[in-house]
């Protein structure tokens, strides 16, 4: 499995109108081979910010680069970045093999 993250920190003032933004968009991932399940997470308060994190479960971490040179990637990005200014700088991309797993 391969885990894609991206972590955001949100402007204080703005942390409403992002979670408007990610619980109104359509998503493209459902039916996507390899794709197994998708968590915005809601983070820490800091001083300037609120911490929020995306993270994506992929089958494997091939699943996931087809997924970034698909039609269906250019289509969710399509609007990033047309809004007013949401968070402090650039997402930030982590990506993660899962080398352990332990199930309930």
């Amino acid at each position: 499995m391969f885990i894609a993250m991206n972590r955001f920190k949100v402007i204080k003032d703005a942390a409403e109108e992002f979670e408007e933004l990610w619980s109104t968009r359509t998503s493209n991932l459902r039916g996507l081979p390899g794709f197994v399940e998708f968590h915005m997470l809601k983070g820490p308060e800091r001083e300037d910010h609120r911490l929020y994190s995306s993270h994506t479960v992929w089958a494997s971490r091939e699943a996931f680069e087809d997924w970034t040179r698909s039609e269906a990637f250019r289509a969710s990005h399509a609007k990033a970045g047309g809004t007013r200014p949401l968070y402090l700088g650039h997402p930030e991309f982590e990506g993660f093999e899962v080398i352990q797993t332990i199930e309930a």
